[in-house]
């Protein structure tokens, strides 16, 4: 390196380079570094001179402008500036330099083994530390700031007073010797901040000497190294024409074939899908409404997933959807006209399915595409043929009628009006069966839709148990094998085409499944050889499971039906609601045809007969139609509870009327029984309470009898109280023949009862019959006769009581309490009328004994008056009344006897001591005695007369 100096006065100026000079930015400026001449420069090491000049090389690379030598004499080309341009170069010129570096360099290396204690070496670098930094402070803070730029006018006047470039006269000399010295300071800051750059270049100088001796090694093995890569290359290139060329164009040509195959197989996919809508069509014309669904829906999602993009399907989608908008229209119309052919054919006894293949299909159809409320049709086609089998029955049995003149009465529900009761029986009649056939065919359309939702159901159920279980055999199988793939050329892996190459048998079995489901046609008449132009099973949803109906109906139910279990549930609980709807409008419409015919009191005018037969009638069909459906229906039944109330009414109105008229005309006297009474008692002591529907011939040729047997006993009686008998049965055979009316029939015979009894005391005990019959007296025998009737009817109560309690609910026995009530009331009537025969004794006991005198002749005329009269009454009650009966009311009587006679015998005085008057007395009372005991079934009665003395005290 040459080094130029400049010696001026007081002054030696070196030139050097700047540090950031590049040869290629701009031209090269000198700077002239400033030293005093107070000797600080010779402090100065020359080699520490030459290190700092050389040392700006490292300084040089690390710009962040990229620059790299083109040889070796630009590392320090700057060094050698002011050396001509046609200067030549040879290595003599470093000569010198080289002599002067070596030994140098070698005090260098050897400095650099020798460790400089620390101390010295912190000592040193702080010393100089403190020494730079107290030079850079004489720089001043403005040409520190980071944002120091003179194009700022404020920084430029703070650097640059405008005071030293003022040019006034008579201050020139002064000016320039301003300006002089400003530039002088300048070039004083501008020689630190170089100086303290040089300082920090030269302590990095060893990493540059280091760099530049690993410079060689590091091209040395730069070299290696490409021969390694060069040989190395040429072995792989070998490799690769030996072993890998052939099996990679093996490989590139499967995977040629199978894009080849997949091509092929998207055309003819193409193909197909191009006839979906012939098809479609094809298979609405046959109405396979499931099958042109399943076709729609395969195809949609062939379109979504293979075959998207397609430019030439772009309108297929849209065009696939309308089409399938226009099936669910037809498939609704095609049900309501299933419906309306399936309910409107012939009422037949055959309860057969029509159609059942078609009913099945339109269903899985409704369901597929979520039609739920297909059944709201059926209902209403329900309503529309209950009302015309009404209108058809009523036409066809008018037709048959001679005596209806269609021409004159129009309206159907005149000419119904118009039947007599037979008639419109048998119209009711048919009516009732042709509804029997309606609700079972009915029942059977509803159990085949119902099975075809209940198969839906299952088949979801039985999918989820499959996925789970593949789930938990996935979980278990969950380890893969994995493959060392390969990059080929095209972009694929060899495991990719081996892995292809395998499954492409397995696809083509996959799908050749789909193509077998109904209605499917063969992509190409070689579809056999060649995989199957559909898609994946893995994306297909029409993977479907064979089941049969109960009707024999084989069906494939497919597993894109997306129907929950929930709304599956709710279709079967509708579908079997509009069964207990059909039921319903059945009762509505009988309901309806009933009132027609009530609305002139005909129903009301019904006797027992007719009545009875209608409820049984009704009944039936009550309970036909529970048993078809499986639940009541209230509509029929409480029309039903309705009339009956009317009838019971009506009935019991009439029996009451009867017995009033009956009570009013009886003279109260005893009646002959007819044969047939007596076998109606007999056949209820047989336990059987009910009316002979025909009077037999032997039954006519039997005379009358003069008492009625009931259970060996003899019961003088009325005829109105044998009527009652028949009333009261007729009541029991109603509850038998309408069960729903037996609370009412028991309240109305209580009344009856009631009636009987309240109306039979004011007749007899009120002599009432005095006025009404017109009897003269109310004689004993009356009384005791209507004793005996009341007793007639309290011997049959307990027998009516269990009647009706067989045939309450154990909830109304409490109605029971009614018959109890009328057992105590006609007790006490009983009661009375023996207590009114004894105050009839007992009131001629007080006139005759009144007058009774103790004198001859015995026996006294008195005693024998009373002894008639007893036997009269005795003669008038003996056989209207038990034996029993008679002994009991005669005590009586004979104790209102002995009542008198004792007060009379005490008002004459008379007592028991023997004398004349005593024994007068006795002879009278033996006398009564012996009458009263000679009376027939008073034999063995004791009198007691000796009661009739007053006891001495």
């Amino acid at each position: 390196m040459v080094l130029f100096a400049e010696y001026l006065p007081y002054r030696v100026t070196y030139c050097l380079p700047l540090v950031d000079w590049h040869p290629m930015s701009r031209p090269l400026d000198k700077t002239c570094y400033e030293l005093s001449s107070s000797g600080d420069f010779m402090q100065w090491h020359q080699a520490t001179v030459l290190h700092q000049c050389l040392s700006q090389t490292a300084v040089m690379l690390s710009l962040k402008r990229k620059w790299t030598p083109r040889n070796a004499f630009d590392l320090c080309s700057h060094c050698l500036m002011c050396v001509p341009r046609n200067l030549q170069i040879t290595k003599e010129h470093f000569a010198l330099y080289q002599q002067e570096i070596t030994p140098r360099e070698k005090v260098h290396e050897r400095c650099k083994n020798i460790c400089t204690p620390k101390d010295t070496f912190d000592r040193t670098l702080l010393h100089t530390h403190d020494k730079s930094r107290t030079d850079l402070e004489q720089v001043p803070k403005i040409f520190m700031k980071p944002d120091f730029a003179l194009e700022d006018s404020l920084t430029f006047n703070a650097v640059l007073p405008w005071s030293h470039f003022s040019t006034a006269g008579g201050k020139g000399n002064r000016d320039a010797a301003s300006s002089k010295l400003l530039q002088e300071k300048l070039s004083h800051y501008l020689d630190i901040v170089e100086v303290n750059i040089a300082h920090q270049i030269s302590l990095r100088s060893e990493a540059f000497f280091h760099a530049m001796t690993s410079q060689h090694e590091l091209q040395d093995y730069l070299r290696k190294t490409s021969q390694a890569v060069k040989l190395l290359r040429e072995k792989i290139s070998k490799i690769d024409k030996v072993m890998c060329e052939g099996s990679l164009r093996v490989l590139r040509l499967s995977l040629t074939r199978n894009n080849c195959i997949k091509a092929y197989n998207k055309l003819k996919l193409m193909a197909t899908v191009h006839q979906t809508q012939p098809t479609v069509q094809l298979l609405l014309s046959t109405s396979e409404f499931v099958g042109a669904l399943d076709l729609i829906a395969t195809t949609q999602e062939v379109l979504q997933q293979e075959l998207q993009g397609i430019h030439s399907f772009r309108h297929l989608g849209s065009q696939l959807c309308e089409l399938e908008k226009l099936i669910d229209k037809m498939m609704i119309a095609e049900f309501s006209t299933y419906a309306r052919n399936d309910l409107n054919r012939p009422l037949e006894d055959d309860c057969q399915i029509l159609e059942e293949e078609r009913l099945v299909s339109l269903v899985f159809g409704l369901l597929k595409q979520r039609k739920l409320n297909f059944y709201e049709i059926y209902g209403d086609e329900m309503i529309i043929t209950a009302k015309n089998i009404i209108k058809q029955c009523v036409v066809n049995t008018v037709s048959q009628i001679e005596e209806i003149d269609t021409e004159v009465v129009v309206k159907l529900a005149d000419q119904m009006r118009m039947m007599n009761f037979p008639q419109w029986f048998d119209l009711l009649k048919n009516i009732f069966s042709k509804f029997t056939i309606f609700l079972k065919r009915i029942k059977a359309t509803l159990n085949t839709i119902r099975s075809v939702v209940f198969l839906v159901l299952d088949k979801n159920q039985k999918t989820r148990d499959l996925e789970d279980t593949l789930e938990k055999n996935s979980a278990k199988d969950s380890t893969v094998d994995t493959e060392v793939a390969y990059l080929t050329h095209e972009g694929m892996f060899i495991s990719d085409a081996f892995s292809e190459g395998d499954l492409l048998p397995v696809a083509a079995d996959t799908t050749s499944q789909r193509n077998t489901s109904p209605n499917s046609e063969p992509c190409s008449s070689d579809s056999v050889s060649e995989p199957e132009c559909t898609t994946d099973s893995s994306s297909s949803k029409e993977q479907t499971s064979s089941s049969v109906t109960p009707g024999g109906v084989e069906m494939m139910i497919s597993d894109d039906m997306k129907l929950t279990d929930l709304e599956l549930v709710r279709l079967a609980n509708n579908i079997q609601e509009l069964l207990y709807n059909a039921s319903d409008i059945c009762h509505d419409r009988s309901v309806k045809f009933l009132m027609a015919r009530a609305k002139d009191g005909f129903l009301e005018k019904l006797n027992s007969n007719e009545f009875v037969a209608l409820s049984r009638l009704m009944e039936g069909f009550i309970l036909d139609t529970e048993q078809i459906c499986g639940r009541k229906s209230m509509s029929l039944r409480g029309a039903l509870q309705s009339q009956a109330n009317r009838f019971v009414n009506r009935f019991h109105e009439e029996r009451k009327t009867k017995l009033s008229l009956l009570l009013d005309n009886e003279r109260w006297k005893q009646a002959e029984v007819p044969a047939e009474f007596q076998d109606l008692v007999d056949s209820v002591s047989d336990g059987r309470i009910s009316l002979p529907e025909k009077k037999t011939a032997a039954t006519e040729e039997r005379k009358p009898a003069e008492f009625l047997i009931v259970e060996g006993q003899k019961y003088a009686t009325v005829g109105t109280v044998l009527l009652l008998i028949r009333i009261i049965l007729e009541y029991c055979q109603c509850v038998d023949n309408i069960p729903s009316i037996t609370t009412d029939m028991l309240t109305r015979l209580s009344d009856l009862l009631k009636y009987f009894n309240s109306r039979s005391c004011q007749l007899v005990l009120g002599a009432g019959a005095l006025q009404v019959v017109g009897l003269k007296t109310i004689t004993t025998k009356n009384l005791a006769l209507s004793s005996r009737c009341l007793q007639l009817i309290v011997h049959y109560i307990p027998i009516i009581r269990a009647h009706f309690e067989a045939r309450l609910q154990p909830k109304q026995f409490s109605m029971l309490r009614h018959f109890d009530h009328i057992t105590k009331d006609y007790h006490d009537h009983i009661a009375e009328i023996s207590a009114k025969l004894v105050a009839i004794m007992d009131s001629l006991f007080d006139k005759l004994l009144s007058k009774y005198e103790v004198k001859a002749p015995v026996p006294s005329a008195c005693f024998r008056n009373i002894c008639k009269q007893m036997a009269k009454m005795h003669e008038a009650i003996y056989d209207l009344l038990p034996e029993e009966q008679t002994q009991m009311l005669f005590l009586r009587i004979n104790a209102s006897y002995k009542l008198h006679l004792k007060r009379q015998l005490a008002h004459l005085n008379v007592v028991n001591d023997g004398g004349p008057l005593n024994g007068l007395v006795t002879s009278d009372v033996a006398f009564y005695t012996g009458n009263l005991q000679a009376l027939k079934g008073l034999n063995n009665l004791d009198l007691n007369m000796a009661e009739i003395w007053e006891q001495k005290r």
